[in-house]
């Protein structure tokens, strides 16, 4: 089936206001327009993705494995987000087009695609989500077979294709189209989605690369902010989330995640992504953001500011212990411990400091014990999840593999331990509350220990004051 004979059976996707379409413009508009087709490298991610194919098929002898790129979301009416493939189809395909599945049966994948339409067509006009002279032009079969390094055909193929006996499993909840399209074995597309967010537990160098650019862009981000600081204390906290929000569109894809920037009580809640508040001198400013890069691995970095430029001698208090928390995360990286033992260091670290303020209700050693943890009441969270082309990634991962498992060398986790004291809670001193503090860094685990990733930013208090002064000074 070819593309043009293809697309002329698709009605265009228009409005209610748009103007009437009269015949006479119609066939004018379906004339006269040169083609190219472009021979492009091919992506870096090629060689990887055959790679990555080739261990699911030997996982999964005999079966034919679907998984869906995902389509358009509505954001309002008739206006959609920009367009985010699913992680694991990008993962074993490379491609980031929409309303394109990957199937892979043995030593064979096919990339069923939607490609651009033919210029004979009102799409190519009219369509206001996949016409070129609306929302862009689109890769051909011929351009992402040739970048991509894989067998291309048009999307509407792909229902015949999943005809027939045989297993098959598809990844679920990313097409509601390709959902219908193969009858659902819960058991069987559950263990395949463990299986493929497994595969991605441990990075190859490449993958580190990706994860190494993705912080040091971060980095960058953070450091506009703070230059930007006389505009910040105007405009408030929606002045950083857009100042970073530049930073990652200009040198990435996008932000890995809606950022969090909690200034003053706002740090206290977690996923304070409303950023609508002020920055107000004497307070602290929690900032956790994280570019996206273009090839879809995202940082995770939480600093917290103090608004001045300089730490009370409170808030340096409760800083240096944040930080010694994160300290012992850290150093306890490394392979061959268990997932939790970076949690535990920071942990033990947090809670003798809330009983040396006299904060717990019962002994330290008590509070500590798997049975209590009445200290994370100002913890809250864990330290850790993995991270890579989703920010908590392998998230479908078994708790034997992951939560429960052992790190490895390869594995990329965030160290990240913090105190929360809600600005109603009457069991702290009222001098505490409001105040939250986070730092959080993207720790690769290496054959002897840990290299930190998103090290160029400054961790200690006296660092981040001197950081903070050289920056907003200049």
């Amino acid at each position: 089936m070819t593309e043009e004979t293809t697309s002329e059976t698709l009605e265009p996707r228009t409005e209610s206001h748009d103007p009437k379409v009269p015949e006479a413009w119609q066939s004018f508009m379906r004339t006269g327009w040169g083609d190219r087709e472009l021979d492009l490298p091919p992506h870096p991610i090629t060689d990887h993705a055959a790679r990555r194919r080739a261990r699911l098929a030997e996982t999964f002898p005999g079966e034919r494995l679907v998984l869906p790129a995902g389509t358009y979301k509505v954001r309002s009416n008739d206006t959609d987000y920009r367009f985010r493939p699913d992680t694991a189809h990008t993962y074993f395909s490379g491609n980031q087009t929409t309303d394109a599945v990957l199937v892979i049966e043995g030593d064979t994948s096919v990339l069923y695609a939607r490609p651009r339409s033919s210029r004979e067509t009102d799409e190519f006009f009219r369509d206001r989500q996949y016409g070129e002279l609306w929302a862009g032009r689109r890769p051909s079969i011929h351009e992402m077979s040739s970048s991509l390094g894989l067998t291309v055909r048009h999307i509407d193929e792909l229902p015949s294709a999943l005809q027939g006996s045989g297993k098959t499993r598809v990844h679920r909840g990313i097409s509601s189209e390709v959902d219908g399209l193969v009858a659902a074995d819960e058991s069987r597309d559950e263990d395949f989605a463990r299986v493929i967010s497994e595969m991605r537990l441990i990075k190859d160098e490449w993958e580190v690369g990706e994860l190494q650019e993705a912080c040091d862009i971060t980095t960058l981000g953070f450091e506009d902010s703070v230059r930007e600081w006389p505009r910040v204390l105007e405009h408030g906290e929606r002045w950083i989330e857009g100042t970073f929000f530049r930073r990652a569109r200009a040198m990435g894809n996008d932000i890995g995640y809606d950022s969090i920037v909690g200034g003053g009580k706002h740090a206290t809640t977690l996923h304070w992504i409303d950023n609508s508040g002020p920055i107000t001198p004497g307070d602290l400013v929690l900032l956790d953001m994280g570019v996206e890069g273009r090839n879809l691995y995202t940082a995770d970095v939480t600093r917290t500011l103090p608004v001045d430029g300089r730490f009370t001698d409170l808030q340096r208090e409760l800083y240096d212990l944040v930080y010694a928390a994160q300290e012992a995360g850290i150093r306890a990286v490394r392979p061959g411990v268990d997932f939790r033992a970076p949690h535990r260091a920071a942990m033990e670290v947090l809670a003798h400091g809330l009983g040396d303020r006299g904060l717990l209700p019962v002994s330290v050693d008590e509070a500590l014990s798997p049975d209590s943890k009445v200290y994370s009441r100002w913890t809250l969270h864990g330290t850790s999840h993995m991270l890579g082309m989703d920010v908590h990634d392998c998230g479908r991962a078994s708790n034997e593999a992951y939560t429960e498992g052992q790190l490895a060398e390869g594995m990329v986790l965030t160290v990240e331990p913090g105190l929360y004291f809600q600005e109603d809670d009457l069991l702290v001193p009222e001098e505490l509350r409001g105040i939250g503090i986070r730092i959080e860094d993207d720790i690769l685990v290496t054959a002897d220990g840990y290299d930190n990733l998103s090290v160029a930013l400054p961790r200690t208090s006296a660092d981040v004051e001197a950081w903070m002064g050289g920056l907003a000074g200049g």
